[in-house]
C-alpha cells in the first residue's frame, strides 16, 4: 500500500490577501479552466460580478453550449468579515456554497487565478478575452509555483466575445 500523500499533489489555494471587492466587480472573460462537469463543453464564457445594496454580491455566468446561450444565476459572499481575504463562497444552488479562492490578482484588477480547497478547479479570468500575455505567464507561473498541473487548463474560445467587443467599438 501507498501512503495517501503518495496519491495526492500538494498544492496552495490561499486566497490573496488585501483583496478590494469594488475592484473586483464587473465582468471577467473566462480565458481557460480545468474540465469540470458543469462547464463542460461551453464555450465564450463569462461571469459578472454585481453588488447589491444588501452587500452580497449577484454572480451571472454566461456562455455558449451546442449553439445555445447558457446562463447559470448565483450569489457570492466574503468568508472573511474583514473583507480583506480574497476568500469568497459562491452559490447556484439553493444554499450550497462552494470555495472561490482569488488567489492571485494584477495590481490593476485585469487578470486573476481561482481556485478552491480541491486541486480539481482552477480558472484564468481576464477583463479582456485575450490577456496580455506578461500578465497571463504570471498568472500562469503562479499556478505552478502553487503546485497546480497548468498542461490540464481548457483554453476557452473567446471569439465571439472578441467579434462583439469589435463590433461595438465600430
Amino acid at each position: 500500500f501507498l501512503p495517501l500523500s503518495a496519491c495526492s499533489k500538494d498544492f496552495d489555494s490561499t486566497p490573496v490577501d488585501g483583496f478590494d471587492l469594488s475592484r473586483y466587480l464587473g465582468v471577467w472573460y473566462e480565458v481557460a479552466r480545468y474540465n469540470h462537469s458543469f462547464e463542460k463543453g461551453m464555450d465564450n464564457t463569462m461571469a459578472e460580478y454585481i453588488l447589491q445594496d444588501d452587500g452580497k454580491v449577484f454572480v451571472l455566468n454566461t456562455g455558449w453550449k451546442d449553439g445555445k446561450f447558457k446562463v447559470a444565476e448565483g450569489k457570492a459572499k466574503y468568508m472573511d468579515p474583514s473583507g480583506e481575504s480574497g476568500a469568497l463562497k459562491v452559490s447556484f444552488f439553493w444554499f450550497f456554497y462552494s470555495e472561490y479562492n482569488v488567489m492571485i490578482v494584477d495590481e490593476n484588477y485585469q487578470i486573476s487565478l481561482v481556485g478552491s480547497k480541491s486541486d480539481n478547479y482552477l480558472w484564468i479570468l481576464s477583463r479582456t478575452p485575450e490577456p496580455d500575455p506578461d500578465l497571463l505567464k504570471m498568472v500562469l507561473d503562479e499556478a505552478e509555483s502553487r503546485g497546480y498541473d497548468t498542461s490540464k487548463l481548457i483554453w476557452v474560445d473567446q471569439s465571439r466575445n472578441i467579434e462583439a467587443l469589435e463590433e461595438d467599438t465600430e
